[in-house]
């Protein structure tokens, strides 16, 4: 991990959001200010009005140094700190800088209420500020990461931090951290498994970090099952692994699902690292903690909740995706737009070749609703629900093809079948179906079940899905794109359309 940089003009908010998102992410908070006149015994103003300001951004140059030796924080830099070449260079080699940024009346309005003194604003307080935000406006655009702080709150504004930096501290079910971005370091693990296809292209890179022996399974659904969790326990044991020991999963959802289920059962518990490779597990799979394998009647009906102790999301994996897999996991983006995302929805409506030129951001945004999801309702028992969105058609549908769809092609199907069926009842509003199928087949994704699969066998198959209770299944429904519902259905025929 690496540090966070918050930067802006004055009362931009960075001190208070600084702290929230310290907290939020369970990081040091450094206020750079602060450093700055502890150091120095004495005020900014003092140092300002005795000495210049050329001395008192030797002190801050100082100040950085020394704050960059320690532990990843979140640093609150004052307005001017990166105007020093080398200053700016030191952050953005260590860490990433968010510029935090808004409009004149709403910094004059902050800083009129803030207690703090100004050496650079003192004396006509509006058009000293105009003036600085003028002189200081290419450099302050020059950042590439910034966000516009008007009109919302500082938690609406330290989550919209946290989503662009793709940072999130989780606690609900076990604690742990979800990072996406290149792979910097890890901690310490005893193995690595992955799968023939990963191997080929990832397993060097990781084995750079950490030199332990790899497992490597073979590729695909139709080994998600009971003698490959076996193969895995036997690999543990052979490798001396224990309670204390810890497995790095290095894959897609079938791989994170199973080195989960095989950690969570083996020695009734031990640490495991997820490191998906696909859209698919980025967004979906590797978060929340649930793990498990198949039965030849149903996907995922043997599983566990077990946390991993870490997510890294490494977007750069995807890039040795075929584009049949990576499509396949914009399913996964979409269903995360629907249940409340709208924004990230439009954005997938843009078709694939803007998603695939802006794939970072769709894989930050995907995962920041899980992440929102599952911390709020982390074992299932209210809203988490909202996840199996297009599921319950989408597993059947994928089961009665024998696999030969992939797992987001049924949960697109699965999407647009059961969008159609909320629209019949009246649960979704008109054209929230369309609008759901354009987006998808936008992204090269199927919207029908094939003509030639028998409606009875994907009923039955719904039948058997983890989601039924007693005579009803329980249906996650669009109301509208950024909205759902959960409705318990007794006519599953009526859904798929078999009469």
């Amino acid at each position: 991990m690496t540090h966070i940089f918050l930067y802006g003009p004055p009362g931009a908010g960075k001190s208070t959001l600084g702290n929230l998102l310290a907290r939020n992410l369970n990081l040091p908070f450094v206020d750079l200010d602060r450093v700055v006149e502890e150091n120095a015994g004495v005020t900014i103003q003092n140092i300002m009005e005795q000495r210049g300001e050329t001395a008192f951004r030797d002190l801050e140059t100082a100040a950085l140094k020394n704050v960059l030796h320690q532990s990843p924080s979140v640093i609150a830099l004052g307005g001017g700190a990166l105007l020093r070449d080398e200053n700016r260079a030191l952050a953005e080699s260590q860490g990433r800088v968010i510029l935090l940024m808004a409009e004149l009346d709403t910094l004059l309005q902050r800083l009129q209420n803030d207690s703090n003194e100004r050496p650079l604003l003192a004396g006509g307080l509006r058009d000293k500020l105009k003036s600085l935000l003028e002189k200081r406006g290419a450099h302050y655009r020059s950042f590439p990461l910034i966000i516009y702080v008007d009109g919302k709150t500082p938690e609406q504004n330290a989550y919209r931090a946290q989503v662009a930096l793709g940072r999130h501290r989780l606690s609900a079910m076990g604690e742990y951290d979800v990072i996406v971005g290149p792979v910097a370091s890890l901690p310490r693990a005893n193995l690595i498994v992955t799968d023939e296809n990963v191997a080929k292209f990832h397993l060097e890179k990781i084995q750079s970090f950490l030199n332990v022996q790899p497992v490597i399974l073979p590729a695909g659904e139709e080994h998600k099952n009971l003698e490959t969790i076996s193969a895995l326990w036997k690999a543990f044991l052979q490798n001396g692994l224990d309670r204390k020991s810890a497995v790095i999963a290095l894959g897609g959802g079938v791989v994170t699902d199973m080195v989960g289920f095989a950690a969570a059962t083996y020695m009734r518990g031990m640490d495991w690292i997820a490191m998906p490779t696909t859209l698919l597990g980025m967004a979906d799979a590797a978060l929340g903690g649930k793990t498990g394998f198949d039965l030849p009647e149903g996907k995922n009906l043997i599983g566990a909740f077990h946390p991993p102790k870490l997510v890294w999301a490494d977007p750069q994996f995807l890039s040795t995706l075929p584009e049949r897999e990576l499509v396949s996991g914009m399913a996964e983006a979409v269903k995360h737009g629907i249940i409340s995302d709208p924004e990230l929805f439009d954005l997938c409506a843009r078709g694939l070749d803007w998603t695939k030129e802006n794939i970072e951001t769709v894989v930050k945004r995907a995962m920041a609703v899980k992440i929102k999801i599952i911390e709020e309702d982390p074992y299932e028992k209210g809203f988490r629900a909202a996840l199996n969105l297009g599921h319950t058609v989408g597993h059947a549908v994928e089961l009665v093809s024998g696999f030969r769809l992939r797992h987001g092609e049924a949960v697109a199907i699965g999407m647009t079948v059961e969008a159609q069926y909320a629209e019949r009842i009246g649960v979704a509003k008109p054209s929230t179906a369309e609008r759901i199928r354009q987006t998808l087949e936008a992204l090269d994704l199927p919207a029908q079940i094939p003509r030639q699969m028998p409606r009875e066998k994907i009923v039955q198959a719904m039948r058997m899905d983890k989601k039924k209770n007693a005579r009803t299944i329980r249906f996650a429904l669009p109301v509208e794109i950024g909205k759902v519902e959960l409705v318990d259905v007794t006519d599953a025929e009526e859904v798929v359309g078999v009469r």
